[in-house]
């Protein structure tokens, strides 16, 4: 599986996904070929909203993609772990 944070860096500094890959919304386009399509792909941001537009662009292109329910506000919320990049504890904002 592959989870993708479309979150900007700011928001992706403060914390994220353990293994998350990070291509923020406005980058999406131009990264496409980042994206590992032989696994299945999740897409998330910090509730919902950018992730479902994400989904809807790379459906558009013909990449099956899955919209995280929620976000990180809901992946907190169920005590998944998130880190910043130097490994520590990380938060949402």
């Amino acid at each position: 599986m592959t989870l993708l944070d479309v979150r900007e860096d700011d928001e992706w500094a403060v914390g994220h996904a353990p293994g998350a890959q990070h291509i923020p919304l406005g980058e999406l386009p131009g990264r496409l070929d980042e994206i590992d399509l032989d696994r299945d792909l999740y897409v998330l941001c910090r509730g919902g909203g950018r992730s479902e537009k994400a989904v809807q662009y790379l459906e558009i292109n013909g990449i099956e993609a899955t919209c995280v329910d929620g976000g990180m506000i809901a992946w907190v919320a169920a005590d998944r772990p998130v880190v910043r990049d130097d490994g520590s504890p990380g938060g949402v904002r």
